[in-house]
This record gives C-alpha cells, sequence and structure tokens, in this order.
C-alpha cells in the first residue's frame, strides 16, 4: 500500500490549538483536525505546511519545529502524518475545505471527534506543555 506524507499545523494563540473540522463533502467530513495536507512532488514539508496552510485557511504563518508524527491506514491509503509547530498568520481565517474552526485549550482536544491520524498528536499535546513562547502570546 502506498503511503502518502501529510503534513499538519499546530497552529497555537494565546495558549490555545486550531482545531478544524472538514466540511460536508471532503472526505473525513465532520471530523476535526489540525489543518495542513499532503506533501507533494519535491516540496519540503515545512514548505508543503505554509503552502496548504495558505490555501486552506489564508493563514500566513512561519512554521516551526517538529512536534510530532505518526503512521496511520485509513481503509485503502496508508498516511504518514507529520505536525510542526506554527506561529502568527493573518485572521480571520478563511475556511475553503473545513466547516468551523476553534481554538482549544490543549487539555481538551480529545474532546472532539478527531480524524483517527490526529488522535496520537492530540494525546501528544496534551501530555507535553507548550513551549512557554506560545504561553505568552
Amino acid at each position: 500500500m502506498k503511503c502518502v506524507h501529510v503534513v499538519a499545523g499546530v497552529i497555537v494563540r494565546g495558549g490555545e490549538i486550531l482545531l478544524t473540522r472538514r466540511a460536508p463533502g471532503e472526505s473525513h467530513a465532520g471530523l476535526w483536525e489540525f489543518p495542513g495536507g499532503k506533501v507533494e512532488g519535491d516540496e519540503a514539508p515545512r514548505e508543503a505546511l505554509r503552502r496548504e496552510l495558505r490555501e486552506e485557511l489564508g493563514l500566513e504563518g512561519v512554521v516551526g519545529d517538529f512536534v510530532a508524527g505518526n503512521r496511520h491506514r485509513y481503509p485503502g491509503i496508508e498516511i504518514q502524518l507529520d505536525a510542526y509547530w506554527v506561529a502568527g498568520g493573518g485572521h480571520p481565517l478563511r475556511l475553503k475545505v473545513h466547516d468551523a474552526a476553534h481554538w482549544v485549550q490543549p487539555d481538551h482536544l480529545l474532546t472532539y471527534k478527531l480524524a483517527p491520524a490526529d488522535v496520537p498528536i492530540a494525546e501528544h499535546l496534551k501530555a507535553n506543555p507548550l513551549p512557554s513562547f506560545f504561553i505568552e502570546q
């Protein structure tokens, strides 16, 4: 089975993390996720994440360090999901493939119905404190 490389942004504002919900008609509709998308061709992961955030949310953030990753098998596809810290960006968000966005305390991430590949990322974020830079924003 082919493995698709997907990147996600852990976008932090004032100690809260952005979750977005996939809109009806999209794959994984109704599930919450850390926004991002597929790495295309020979793109570097951080470059792909910047592009995806701009295309899907109109967000111009600074992509930082790797947070966590995992490999997940969905029916018919396997993905390698790598998450990176993201700071800054314009507001308001322009949702294109999502129908809702919530800023969530790390302790509450797992109360959302997350896409299965995003659950290990949320578990990691709940178990590890946010870097102090993000709490002070």
